[in-house]
């Protein structure tokens, strides 16, 4: 009855979020604030941010430099579509199956985004989904209009991060800004080409960091901004009062069906950026830790009180891979996973993150809660897969 119990309450939790995640996630390439003192903080700490006359700082300077640095891409890509008029149709999904029965044929498809240059020798970061996939032909057109093929360097769709690289940079590139020195309400730019409204500049203030479980990808730890970003401009530089890079715009909440803007955006930080552009540029792939594949779930208040736990921090383990590694260490279907190497777990999306980290080869300890009891496990760190 217990298990039953959590798994009503695990179908109604993902029924909720499946109607938040349809009808308000938009992605931005199908995509006057003031400033606030906070307490203890004093004027000249704010520095650069300091207002002008009219009550907004100057940032002309800041926004004509960090411009040059932001790139248009354009990706075209061979896809195959159904020749179906209503193969797209659910009613005809539903008769017909997914499988086309009336053929299918290659098509072009185009995207359009953003991207930033981060080096003189031509290397430009944008999202995953921008380029679409490795076979894809890119063109980087620059500020002064300069069109450049660039070749696909690498592709992290987990963090939804990509890069590119151009033979000659004819632009001066965005200089890395460091993301872990950012604050709530410091003022920012972001910058991009939304609706083909080429190096468009917006202005707005950081309105939260850490944003988490949000579904764009799966690896998250998103700047939040006020400053609009819309259709296109995923892929572009959001840019501190220092003209320096800390983020790398990629989606938006939108109860609008055409993506618009509602002042609710978000950016990958600079250092996760880095960091991934780092792991490909010298090994072509970001190599991550991995326990194996398995389910997790975040604890509702309602699933701990079906398990008899108190707090609702941790990670519940919905389903497990049976050849895992974890699994053959003992985790099992029902575990509540609590601690990491040492670590608290917070939340499926924590937990997943620490795995990442933990170097390859390694043992981690892994502390579950099982039937009201602690249980500690020794599991191997393999290399994660794809």
């Amino acid at each position: 009855m217990k298990r039953a119990s959590i798994g009503i309450a695990l179908l109604v939790s993902g029924f909720l979020a499946g109607l938040v995640l349809t009808g308000r996630l938009r992605s931005a390439d199908e995509s006057v604030a003031q400033t606030v003192q906070r307490p203890g903080q004093t004027a000249a700490a704010i520095g650069a941010l300091a207002p002008a006359p009219s009550g907004l700082p100057d940032l002309t300077g800041v926004a004509a430099q960090a411009v040059r640095g932001v790139v248009n891409i354009s990706s075209v890509q061979v896809v195959r579509r159904a020749n179906a008029p209503l193969a797209n149709d659910p009613f005809f999904e539903y008769f017909f199956g997914r499988e086309d029965a009336f053929g299918s044929r290659d098509q072009l498809a185009r995207s359009l985004g953003s991207g930033v240059l981060i080096s003189q020798d031509g290397y430009v970061v944008t999202n995953s989904h921008v380029i679409g996939s490795d076979k894809a032909d890119v063109t980087v057109i620059f500020s002064d209009k300069h069109e450049a093929p660039a070749r696909i360097i690498g592709i992290d769709k987990a963090t939804d991060l990509a890069l590119v690289k151009v033979d000659k940079a004819v632009q001066p590139p965005l200089k890395w800004g460091d993301s872990s020195q950012a604050k709530v309400a410091e003022w920012v730019l972001a910058i991009g080409s939304p609706y083909q409204l080429s190096h468009s500049v917006s202005l707005g203030i950081i309105s939260a960091l850490g944003r988490k479980n949000l579904g764009f990808s799966e690896y998250e730890d998103f700047i939040q901004t006020d400053a609009a970003i819309n259709r296109g401009n995923s892929g572009g530089a959001l840019v501190n009062a220092r003209g320096e890079l800390i983020g790398i715009n990629t989606g938006i909440f939108s109860s609008n069906q055409n993506g618009g803007s509602e002042g609710i955006g978000f950016a990958i930080p600079s250092n996760l950026a880095r960091s991934v552009i780092g792991e490909i540029i010298e090994h072509g792939v970001v190599r991550r830790g991995s326990l194996g594949r398995m389910i997790l779930y975040p604890l509702t208040t309602q699933m701990a009180t079906q398990l008899g736990v108190r707090a609702t921090s941790g990670a519940f383990v919905n389903e497990i891979e049976k050849r895992s590694p974890a699994y053959q260490a003992g985790l099992d279907a029902g575990d509540i996973i609590v601690s990491f190497n040492g670590t608290a777990v917070i939340d499926p999306g924590h937990f997943v993150e620490l795995v990442s980290k933990a170097p390859i080869g390694s043992t981690a300890t892994v502390v579950v809660i099982r039937e009201g009891r602690q249980v500690t496990l020794k599991i191997p760190v393999l290399q994660r897969e794809g």
